[in-house]
């Protein structure tokens, strides 16, 4: 089975082309320019899309499938058990995460960081139940909104791991509240949920999981498919 999995997130797109379970390639697109040639000149037997922003129907009239598209929504049938209170207010980037992170390690709890526009955490429990979780600003919305809603601070541009904890310049200042109070907002969450979970898995994607990934001090994972994949596996449930 030859299938794609397309992610619209809140800046862009993702996409992952399969071969069974195996995923033997993947891009990003801006969402407005919809997917590159290279992609639309292909026939898929299956195909998934799950958008969180925009209108995914145009995307899907640029693909050429023999089989099933699904369009990820609340009525999706799931490999796991969504105990969301709201399952049509839910992410489908969100429960993708939990998805994969399952498929991953069965039989443990699961904490999924994704690292992006915004920081969402998302907690699927040992017997694949999806609990919920929490949605936070990400980084560059932290830094724009700084600049937005002051008067005079500067925008920062970029992440780097080498930030200061004592800011000396107002751009250091801002690096320091932003960058090392994101490291912070990442480690007390990720403590509090191994206090409340035995055998915590942390799993991070996302933009900025590498920066995470090199300044965070627990023990994690970092699989910047989660997404796809775990978009791949609903597919296959599905088909």
């Amino acid at each position: 089975m030859r299938s794609i999995a397309i992610d619209i997130g809140n800046t862009g797109g993702k996409y992952g082309v399969f071969e069974e379970d195996a995923l033997v390639s993947q891009g990003s697109f801006k969402e407005q320019e919809g997917l590159p040639q290279a992609v639309t000149s292909q026939t898929f037997d299956h195909a998934i899309i799950a958008s969180v922003s925009g209108d995914a129907a145009k995307i899907q009239t640029g693909l050429s499938v023999s089989g099933s598209i699904i369009m990820l929504s609340a009525q999706t049938a799931l490999p796991v058990s969504n105990d969301y209170k709201t399952p049509a207010t839910l992410g489908a980037d969100r429960i993708a995460a939990a998805v994969a992170a399952h498929y991953f390690f069965p039989g443990r709890n699961c904490l999924t960081i994704d690292a992006g526009t915004a920081i969402t955490y998302d907690f699927i429990d040992e017997r694949g139940h999806y609990q919920g979780g929490g949605i936070a600003p990400g980084i560059q919305m932290k830094f724009k909104a700084l600049h937005n809603f002051t008067g005079r601070l500067p925008l920062v541009q970029g992440i780097h791991e080498n930030f200061p904890l004592i800011g000396q310049t107002t751009q250091e200042s801002l690096e320091s509240g932003v960058l090392g109070g994101s490291v912070a907002e990442v480690e007390g969450i990720i403590s509090a949920y191994r206090q409340k979970s035995d055998k915590l898995v942390v799993i991070l994607c996302g933009g900025d999981a590498g920066f995470f990934e090199s300044t965070v001090k627990h023990p994690i994972f970092v699989i910047p498919e989660l997404v796809l994949i775990g978009l791949q596996r609903i597919l296959r449930h599905n088909v």
